[in-house]
């Protein structure tokens, strides 16, 4: 459904107006809408831990893991945090654009004195060092309405005693969803045995050419048989084991060294789309039948043969 991204000082207030939204939301929301807060506390990621940069991005990785695992469709996500590197919020915006859900962050504002106090004034042992706490204001970097990654931008005075929870509940039940991007789409994997489908399959159309070569001369459309790692469920039983591409040749004679170069370079492109998983233009056929397909589509290029 959505994703709500709290960001603001530390000791701002930011878990107080987390609660009002996560109240406002849950009784206006159907019963079939989850409504889930995810904070530092939930995730047992102490005040400590923003004392030491390493700890910091490893307090981060678990938030980040936690979002992963929480978000979905049918929830409203809240994170509460102080989210202060426009850098993270970005990656938690590319991962609701990812899972096709809304978005939306909420800036709690309060001063620097403001913030220091409140920290001073804690006895739930959640205080900050005030020098992690001079550091982390230091270093907030401000939401703004400007970037897509922080809009729509709801920001909460700290005094303020009329938020707009109307306007953020609109927001994340009703506002725009943004597709996936090319940055954020889940490509499809390569199945394990895509290099030895590949090999498999270029080399026994090279064998089966050459052989057909030597039968007689060759020259304008052919079909070709070739042996098959794994029966087809498409095919009979006594055509389960073979696999039959059609091709088009030039009128000329075929050498073994250029037909194992044109190989070379199509193997070559296809271990690319192995290795990264995806391809890209387009999309890989990684089965036996898709190989041949392709491959001889490639040969016919490489010879100069027009379909």
């Amino acid at each position: 459904m959505a994703l709500i991204t709290i960001s603001g000082y530390p000791s701002s207030g930011k878990s107080t107006r987390t609660a009002q939204i996560y109240d406002f939301l849950s009784s206006a929301s159907s019963p079939q809408l989850k409504v889930k807060v995810i904070s530092d506390d939930d995730l047992a990621v102490g005040r400590m831990s923003y004392d030491d940069s390493l700890q910091e991005k490893i307090a981060r990785a678990t938030l980040f893991t936690a979002v992963t695992r929480h978000i979905a469709k049918d929830t409203i996500l809240i994170v509460d945090g102080m989210n202060y590197i426009k850098g993270f919020r970005y990656q938690l915006y590319c991962k609701a654009r990812e899972a096709g859900v809304r978005v939306a962050t909420v800036y709690v504002l309060a001063t620097p004195d403001q913030c220091r106090k409140w920290n001073d004034e804690r006895g739930d042992g959640k205080r900050y060092k005030p020098q992690t706490l001079d550091a982390l204001i230091q270093r907030f970097e401000e939401p703004s309405s400007m970037v897509r990654w922080d809009a729509p931008l709801f920001t909460i005075p700290w005094d303020d005693p009329t938020p707009p929870f109307e306007r953020i509940s609109d927001a994340v039940t009703t506002g725009i969803i943004k597709p996936p991007n090319v940055g954020t789409q889940i490509t499809p994997k390569a199945p394990t045995d895509a290099l030895r489908t590949l090999e498999h399959t270029t080399n026994a159309l090279v064998s089966a050419l050459m052989a057909a070569q030597a039968a007689g001369p060759l020259g304008g459309p052919i079909v070709l048989t070739i042996d098959t790692l794994e029966p087809s469920s498409n095919t009979s039983a006594n055509d389960s084991s073979v696999l039959r591409v059609r091709l088009t040749l030039p009128h000329r004679a075929l050498t073994l060294s250029e037909l194992q170069r044109l190989k070379r370079q199509f193997v070559a492109a296809r271990r690319k789309a192995v290795t990264l998983g995806s391809t890209e233009k387009g999309r890989v056929e990684w089965g036996e039948d898709g190989v041949g397909r392709a491959f001889a589509e490639f040969l016919e290029e490489g010879l100069g043969v027009a379909r």
